[in-house]
């Protein structure tokens, strides 16, 4: 069976990575797209070898060609674009962040769930080979028991990125829900356990322009096994590079450059036996989530992220979000 794909969104991640990835599997075609701007959305077509452009959401949903769709809207639409689509027998793969709240969150599960359509959320690092590795060597026991984490994810936002995430609050604007929710979704795939509180300090460094969108933020997230992780985010870091670092009781494993789409540098394990270095030997994180997606449709498995994993990390960057703002420390 091949597995019609529409689009909703003519967003540049979709132009740029996704909709090769979804060619990329033999059985996936991108058959559609919608855009609320009828005329970008007719110029997305043309550019990108799309059969058709929808006027309307409704149009894109009632084709029958349509099996599945992939939503890159802004953050405030995942919410009744996942709904009808779900109402409409589509299987979703949604943008990060899953929603702007949990309430909004959890009746997208719940509405899915109903409908019997997959619901995937597009946290594309927790399918990495080098995310995959760190995860296997903590749970083989070669670092002992996990103690303390760091993420560093601090970058400069591209020029072509500079809107929205910017200035628009009710959008879900600023790097915490942009970043941060992809480095605490992370940590719960490579640690196997979820974050219980945090600690938060938001950063208004003068990229934003809005006064109620940090784009900075530097968080500690104490996690349900004890260990505690410290993760630095921001859109204005030209020089930091990235990486992921895990220390326990016998040893420590890290990977740096692993934000890149394709590979990743090696993780490195540190131990009573020396130095280790395991290198990456996938080629695409993205044609991997839609790999493990279409297994989903097909058979039954768990797409790459679930649903349910999206409104967890939501839930822990609503909480970041709120520590900031409060200056307390706030239970996830």
């Amino acid at each position: 069976m091949s597995i019609g794909f529409g689009l909703i969104g003519a967003s540049s991640i979709a132009r740029d990575v996704m909709i090769a990835a979804i060619r990329s599997h033999p059985n996936c075609e991108v058959k559609s797209v919608f855009s609320t701007n009828i005329g970008r959305g007719k110029q997305y077509a043309l550019e990108n070898n799309i059969p058709k452009a929808q006027e309307s959401l409704e149009d894109l949903l009632n084709d029958d060609d349509i099996h599945a769709v992939y939503i890159s809207t802004t953050n405030e639409l995942h919410h009744q674009q996942v709904l009808s689509s779900a109402r409409a027998g589509k299987h979703i793969l949604c943008e990060k962040p899953l929603a702007m709240s949990l309430d909004e969150a959890q009746e997208m599960i719940s509405i899915c769930k109903d409908e019997n359509v997959v619901l995937a959320t597009n946290h594309q690092l927790r399918v990495g080979d080098g995310v995959r590795k760190m995860r296997d060597l903590i749970a083989e026991g070669a670092i002992g028991k996990p103690l303390a984490a760091r993420v560093f994810h601090a970058v400069y936002l591209p020029e072509h990125l500079q809107g929205w995430r910017l200035s628009d609050p009710n959008a879900g604007a600023g790097v915490v829900l942009d970043i941060v929710v992809h480095d605490i979704d992370t940590l719960r795939c490579i640690l196997n356990a979820e974050p219980e509180e945090v600690v938060s300090l938001s950063q208004h460094a003068g990229m934003a322009t809005h006064k109620k969108v940090e784009d900075g933020n530097m968080s500690v997230f104490r996690f349900d096994n004890g260990l505690i992780a410290q993760i630095h985010t921001s859109f204005l870091i030209k020089y930091a590079g990235d990486g992921i670092e895990v220390h326990g009781t016998e040893g420590a494993v890290s990977i740096n450059n692993f934000l890149g789409r394709e590979l990743s540098g090696p993780v490195t394990l540190k131990n009573s036996e020396g130095e280790q270095h395991f290198n990456s030997t996938q080629n695409s994180i993205d044609e991997k989530t839609i790999n493990l997606f279409i297994d989903a449709i097909k058979g039954g498995t768990q797409p790459g992220c679930t649903g349910e994993d999206g409104e967890r990390s939501l839930a822990a960057a609503i909480a970041c979000l709120e520590s900031a703002k409060t200056g307390k420390c706030i239970k996830i």
